[in-house]
């Protein structure tokens, strides 16, 4: 910290190791962005930090997107304004993080992430025994905010007020180039945050473009280094990933660059079977499906039918060592998530989501009785008759059974009565075996059965 003010403050001591190029000023003539494509929340909060004296530009995969002809899903703002000073710009903005602290700043049903210019990292940055940085909350200038960035096509600042780009590292060529550069050295730039592999693999599947032969040389031998990531970020990573309407590319191009090995533990036995890796691809590609037609989409759902393989393979092997068939399906369930959470940290509410999902599914098969109507009544039902569709899709299942309970729930009361299997030998037995419900004083004989609870 002494070092980087005594840098600050006599401008030669203890130089960042990397050179800040001067900047270029890209017209709107080059890169063809007007200030309305922006969303108005974004566009105010840059005008409000200029109006009161600050540097302030939309940042980031923002700009990359607009420029690449693809509609933000949101947008970042970076300023010259410290957090506190953002706060107080803003009723409406809250700051947050500890690694490095941001605003949060709310409009409407927006919310824009305003963060302050950071510095290079130098010999003081704190990181681990691999070379992860483990803390960044120094502030510095726009040239090393832009030098420390990951590829030169994140590096992009738009000003709304003059509808320029500020460009440091010709991003704004590589994307016309379709190619994805990193700044600086790779090996170091992964080191600092191995993060950067998946990045690399997502957006050039994402946007089309080619790995530059430097940036991806050192990504299949370093991968190993992902296993040093913590479990959260790593999922929040991979659900960017598989929620950004290009999951199958994106995936495909994890197996390519190597990177795929330890994510998803039991995806890498999965995409070796057959029908699992066909289950997968169908998968993928109904959720991409969803994305780009703008519909809502489930993470539970889609981890769900990633890791569905495992758990049945699990569950037929509890079931061959004489396990009953409901116990046995929930210890799968718990062994695979618990497996699983040692790579990603999957929260709380999608794994109940998960499991919620995979409980259903036996009891599809249950078409007589009582069963059918109390199904249809399942909060999760929608979710776990898609499911069963997707397994008919890939051949697990007959498509006969999705097809039987399309009808049902939408057929009338005498439809539904009509179609209703016979009772198997098992449920009658269970019906003769009810007891009869104990009278209560003063009550006379006879009284009705009482009906025995559904498992």
């Amino acid at each position: 910290m002494i070092r980087k003010l005594l840098r600050k403050v006599f401008g030669g001591a203890d130089k960042p190791r990397n050179k800040i190029p001067a900047p270029t000023v890209v017209g709107v003539a080059q890169h063809g962005v007007r200030r309305e494509q922006l969303s108005p929340a974004a566009r105010k909060v840059c005008t409000v930090l200029q109006e009161a004296g600050h540097k302030a530009y939309v940042v980031g995969g923002a700009v990359r997107d607009l420029i690449a002809g693809i509609e933000p899903k949101d947008y970042d703002v970076a300023t010259d304004a410290t957090p506190e000073q953002v706060r107080s710009l803003f009723r409406r903005s809250r700051i947050i993080g500890r690694r490095f602290q941001i605003v949060h700043v709310m409009s409407g049903p927006e919310t824009i992430e305003v963060s302050t210019f950071r510095a290079l990292h130098d010999d003081d940055t704190p990181t681990d025994e691999h070379g992860r940085v483990l803390q960044d909350n120094v502030f510095g200038t726009q040239g090393e905010d832009a030098t420390r960035r990951d590829f030169t096509v994140n590096a992009l600042y738009y000003d709304p007020s003059d509808e320029t780009v500020v460009d440091y590292h010709d991003g704004v060529a590589d994307l016309k180039k379709k190619t994805l550069r990193m700044i600086g050295d790779p090996v170091a730039r992964y080191r600092e945050d191995p993060v950067r592999m998946l990045r690399a693999a997502r957006l050039s599947a994402k946007l089309g473009l080619t790995i530059d032969a430097e940036t991806r040389k050192p990504i299949r031998e370093m991968s190993e280094l992902l296993s040093n990531v913590p479990p959260a970020r790593l999922f929040d990573e991979m659900l960017k990933l598989l929620t950004s309407g290009h999951s199958v590319a994106c995936l495909k191009q994890l197996r390519a660059e190597g990177l795929h090995k330890g994510l998803l533990p039991m995806l890498d036995v999965i995409l070796d079977q057959p029908m699992g890796e066909r289950f997968v691809w169908l998968s993928l590609e109904n959720t991409d499906g969803r994305v780009r037609a703008d519909k809502s989409i489930s993470p539970g759902f889609l981890f769900a039918t990633l890791l569905w393989h495992e758990v049945l393979k699990n569950w037929e092997e509890r079931k061959a060592r004489g396990e009953h068939a409901t116990p046995a399906l929930f210890a799968a369930m718990g062994e695979v998530l618990e497996v699983q959470a040692e790579k990603l940290a999957i929260t709380r509410r999608i794994s109940g989501d998960i499991t919620e999902i995979w409980a259903l599914q036996p009891r599809f098969e249950r078409r007589a009785g009582k069963f059918p109507y109390r199904l249809l009544e399942q909060p999760r039902y929608r979710a776990g008759y898609d499911f069963l569709r997707l397994r008919a899709e890939a051949g697990e299942v007959d498509m006969e059974l999705p097809d039987w309970w399309e009808t049902f729930a939408h057929a009338s009361t005498e439809e539904r009565a009509a179609m209703l299997l016979p009772e198997t030998r098992e449920g009658a037995a269970r019906k003769r075996r009810r007891r009869p419900r104990r009278k209560t004083p003063g009550e006379g004989g006879g009284g009705d059965l009482q009906t025995a609870a559904e498992g």
